[in-house]
């Protein structure tokens, strides 16, 4: 199973997770059965408010889930349309939130929880 999370810089697990998905520097694609991790540059980081293609961002990568601190409400639409779901992860190294993610211990952010525009976090 791959999951997303977007993080400020790609420094392997000790990366850390970004406040907000469509605005993150990189994504972190990490299949939680192997561990392998998989770094993406965010070339949509600088998008319009509103604006965020979250599905264009990870094409390819069978992505079933998104770790994140916010997210806005037409990209978690976007990404639940796809079958992905978001779950809220605290900013601090993508070892923990990947742990965390393992234990079932992240919420899953539902769209009455999205950011109401950048900054949010």
């Amino acid at each position: 199973m791959n999951i997303c999370i977007p993080v400020e810089n790609s420094d392997g697990l000790k990366s850390k997770v970004y406040g907000h998905f469509g605005s993150a520097p990189f994504f972190a694609i990490c299949d939680v059965e192997t561990g392998k991790v998989e770094f993406l540059d965010n070339g949509n980081q600088h998008h319009e408010h509103g604006k965020c293609n979250p599905l264009g961002a990870i094409a390819g990568k069978a992505v079933t889930a998104i770790l994140v601190g916010g997210i806005g409400a037409r990209a978690l639409q976007h990404l639940n349309a796809g079958g992905v779901k978001a779950y809220r992860s605290p900013e601090g190294p993508l070892s923990q939130a990947l742990e965390l993610f393992k234990k079932r211990e992240l919420p899953e952010i539902l769209p009455t929880d999205c950011c109401q525009g950048h900054g949010c976090h």
